[in-house]
């Protein structure tokens, strides 16, 4: 990725694009295809794109985190990146700057100003509660900066209400821990890396990418690609899917 320069903001994906090359033969282990996938959002709310949020915390993957927000742009879904932090500048692992959309702080104060899409009584943080009733998916980047994730009780209490909401959740590298932390891979299909095993006992370390009901997780920045294809299956369609992967070469 070395078109990515420090402090570059990464580019929404455009309005309209030309005709995608035919969809390639859909090999064995396409993401769309792992056992435990959903149907996609679309099925459910024709004609709306569907909504993701990225936290971006200080030392996140830089490869875990452009990846999969670059495949869902490039099909069409809103995605806003939010920073764990104060200002919208973050540092990533390997020393390269995003310029992110928002904070999250901004992001909860937006969201706590609109009416709750779905009840939340039981959550005492209703900003964080409107929040996950916002986004049709919730995506956390691995790499050092989970730490700060698993630090931070907004991320903690999003986490939950965005399950109590029945909507997704996907995770990648060691930031399924962060899902554990909120008791939400117990008894769930998951894969995470191995830097996390001891925590996470039961992970598929096997598996690219892993999807039990509305939890996508996925075990590090070797498989980006795959977790973003997978992504772009579940929020939109498996075709769509298809049609990136052909567009990529991948």
């Amino acid at each position: 990725m070395t078109h990515l320069c420090r402090a570059a903001r990464i580019p929404r994906a455009a309005a309209s694009r030309a005709t995608a090359p035919p969809a390639l033969e859909t090999p064995r282990r396409h993401p769309e295809n792992f056992p435990g996938a959903s149907a996609p959002i679309l099925n459910t709310f024709p004609g709306a794109m569907p909504t993701v949020l990225v936290i971006l915390p200080e030392g996140f993957e830089e490869i875990e985190a452009v990846t999969p927000i670059d495949l869902l742009r490039r099909a069409g879904v809103e995605v806003t990146v939010a920073a764990l932090a104060g200002g919208t500048l973050v540092a990533g692992r390997n020393g390269i700057t995003l310029r992110a959309d928002t904070t999250l702080a901004d992001t909860l104060r937006a969201a706590a100003a609109k009416p709750a899409a779905t009840p939340r009584a039981s959550f005492s943080d209703t900003d964080t509660a409107t929040t996950a009733a916002a986004f049709d998916l919730l995506l956390l980047p691995g790499g050092p900066g989970v730490k700060h994730l698993r630090a931070d009780p907004r991320v903690a209490a999003l986490v939950r209400a965005q399950a109590a909401a029945g909507r997704r959740l996907a995770a990648i590298c060691a930031a399924p821990a962060v899902l554990n932390d909120a008791g939400l891979l117990a008894g769930r299909r998951h894969t995470a890396h191995f830097s996390v095993a001891a925590e996470l006992p039961a992970r598929l370390p096997g598996e690219r990418v892993v999807i039990d009901g509305k939890i996508i997780t996925s075990r590090g920045a070797g498989a980006a690609l795959d977790f973003g294809l997978a992504l772009v299956a579940e929020l939109v369609s498996p075709e769509k899917s298809r049609e990136i992967r052909a567009s990529i070469c991948a």
